[in-house]
């Protein structure tokens, strides 16, 4: 297997659906060792469409081009009350990203 699993956290806003379920966000990612390639992703969104939204913006996107892309995205195509828990969230997994890289 070429891949590793990396997960981002952040807290929910108050008022959401996911916050009943969830006190926070998780991002996971599976990613491709060589590359940085996001293979695969999955977050605590509450409904599958969601998910699915982000799973899109996501995959494909090799960190080793930073996550700012990414955040940007977000920024302007996730207009949820989650936007910032998933900015950062995505922040955290690069974080993890960059140390297992170090």
């Amino acid at each position: 297997m070429n891949t590793i699993f990396i997960a981002g956290h952040a807290r929910l806003p108050s008022g959401m659906a996911a916050k009943s379920i969830y006190d926070t966000l998780t991002i996971t990612a599976e990613i491709d060792k060589k590359y940085g390639v996001i293979v695969s992703t999955s977050c605590t969104l509450a409904t599958v469409h969601a998910q699915q939204f982000v799973e899109h913006l996501l995959k494909g996107y090799s960190l080793q081009d930073g996550i700012e892309v990414l955040v940007q995205q977000v920024r302007e195509q996730y207009l949820g009350k989650a936007g910032s828990a998933l900015e950062s969230a995505l922040k955290d997994l690069y974080k993890q990203y960059e140390k297992i890289n170090e």
